[in-house]
């Protein structure tokens, strides 16, 4: 089973880069998608249903913000979208949970931190994100979440971590809070694999840095200890073009 992650970064922009046909060359189990910044009535039917998948969305109350969205091609047990009105989690449309029976899939954009006032928002959103992963891992349940978490975890992760410390994106408490995932369990898939610098998932379209791959690895999959047998490979798609993004994944393998 492949599941790929990619924060498009506008799917309708993405479309006319040719995401449709990319997206049945790789033909993922899985697909999930951030920052989609659209409602379904505003698409396609060939981009709203894509041949072969069930799709979900989750868009953001503001048109041309935000939003998630899964394709699929085994169909989910259930969707969720919604947890609870007073959650920050079920704001934005930074969220979409799919629960396929062998695992739950919870796909993620979460809040970028450099705006005034985000910062804030952010590390709150962190907050009840991993309150609320902890609740299912405490059933036993196994889970998978992904997405955009825009921070770089280690100094590896940015080709300029000293001149960024001051940045957000690469706070001590944004990277604290990526300290903590790890330390409650849950596994930084790409780093089970692959150890080398250098691998980056963002980069600034404003400096044509992808050109020099002076980027960001602030895009992940996170697994919990009971997944590690059956996880076969993690992978950054770095040549995949189309979002000033790139798109990542996991390989399993399920009994």
């Amino acid at each position: 089973m492949k599941i790929i992650s990619w924060n498009i970064n506008g799917i309708r922009a993405a479309e006319k880069k040719g995401f449709l046909t990319w997206l049945a060359k790789v033909s993922p189990d899985i697909m999930c998608l951030q920052e989609i910044k659209a409602m379904p009535d505003q698409l396609e039917l060939k981009l709203r249903e894509p041949n072969g998948y069930h799709t979900y969305w989750n868009p953001a109350e503001r048109k041309g913000y935000s939003g998630t969205a899964i394709l699929s091609k085994k169909k989910p047990k259930s969707i969720k979208t919604n947890f609870g009105s007073r959650s920050i989690l079920s704001k934005e449309g930074r969220l979409i949970e799919a629960d396929f029976g062998d695992f739950i899939l919870l796909n993620i954009y979460f809040p970028n931190g450099k705006m005034d006032g985000r910062l804030e928002y952010k590390m709150k959103f962190y907050d009840a994100f991993l309150k609320y992963v902890n609740k299912l891992k405490k059933k036993r349940k196994r889970i998978i979440f992904c997405g955009d978490i825009n921070t770089a975890h280690k100094e590896m992760d940015l080709f300029h971590p000293k001149t960024n410390q001051k940045t957000s994106g690469f706070l001590p408490q944004e990277r604290a809070w990526l300290d903590k995932v790890v330390k409650h369990g849950y596994l930084d898939t790409l780093r089970e694999f692959h150890a080398e610098p250098h691998l980056y998932s963002w980069w600034d379209q404003r400096t044509r840095a992808r050109d020099r791959n002076v980027g960001w690895r602030i895009d992940y999959f996170f697994v919990t200890p009971n997944l590690k047998k059956h996880l076969k490979d993690a992978f950054i798609l770095d040549k995949v073009m189309g979002s000033d993004h790139a798109p990542v994944g996991i390989d399993l393998r399920l009994s």
